[in-house]
């Protein structure tokens, strides 16, 4: 993508590959994520009103929930996929120049699978004095094959507002419980691994809009309980190396960066 003019340093790169995820500041463009919070509103259920944030408290209405995979409504979830095809909506997180140069620094140049949509525009409802129940926050890993996610705030997401939280260092201790490379099929270590990660200590990536965070595909993560009184409003893309479906389904290698950039692999 044309107008790359920031680079992740060293430091940044080792960072990634010990930790499984890094937090860019300041990224994304202005006016591309006001259009976006303006588009989350087309598919808010009635009886929420933007100028009214008493009415963004959740958990959503029974009568308004929704199980229409392009609009998704229910407790205190709200996902806004519609309008992730849009080219707009790529230009603000896929193909921005910088995020797309991350991307290619870590997976390498002319590897990535050309940005068709992203995921949409993911929110959590305050939960207000809700209690939120044993099961909320629980590490877990994704089930779709890809490299390398990132998630960008469109709005600013205080210290417990929801925002994206990552158990560092899981991605190394993940990405050996899996009998295959990218797809999701857990091996006997998995449960026990993961409730041992549980124990740990996780990080809150919390931020200001314009904010990205980019995560390793077998890293332990969540969306916690938001106990602010905004929506946390974010954007997510999966970057795909070419060719991942023709090795997406073999056995894990010894080196679990062997086929990320030259770059990253001399870190």
């Amino acid at each position: 993508m044309e107008g790359f003019d920031v680079e992740l340093s060293i430091d940044e790169i080792e960072f990634f590959k010990d930790n499984g995820y890094l937090i860019k500041r300041s990224v994304l463009d202005p006016k591309l994520m006001a259009r976006a919070r303006d588009r989350l509103w087309d598919g808010a259920p009635p009886s929420m009103k933007r100028d009214d944030q008493a009415s963004w408290v959740g958990p959503i209405r029974p009568e308004e929930e929704s199980e229409d995979p392009s609009n998704r409504r229910k407790g205190f979830r709200w996902q806004f996929r519609e309008p992730g095809g849009e080219p707009f909506m790529l230009r603000l997180l896929a193909t921005d120049p910088n995020v797309f140069g991350f991307a290619e620094q870590l997976i390498g140049k002319h590897q990535l699978q050309k940005p068709v949509r992203i995921r949409g525009i993911y929110c959590t409802l305050p939960y207000g004095k809700k209690d939120p129940g044993s099961g909320a926050g629980g590490c877990h890993v994704d089930a779709h094959p890809f490299h390398l996610g990132v998630v960008g705030y469109i709005d600013d997401v205080g210290p417990g507002g929801g925002g994206f939280t990552v158990w560092p260092g899981s991605h190394r201790t993940f990405f050996g419980d899996f009998r295959t490379r990218y797809t999701f099929n857990p091996n006997k270590n998995y449960q026990g691994d993961r409730e041992k990660i549980l124990k740990q200590s996780s990080v809150e990536c919390h931020g200001k809009a314009c904010d990205v965070v980019f995560w390793h595909h077998r890293i332990g993560h969540t969306a916690p309980p938001n106990r602010t009184g905004r929506i946390r409003q974010a954007v997510l893309y999966d970057f795909r190396k070419v060719g991942l479906a023709e090795y997406q389904d073999r056995r894990p290698t010894k080196n679990m960066w062997y086929d990320w950039s030259e770059e990253l692999r001399r870190v």
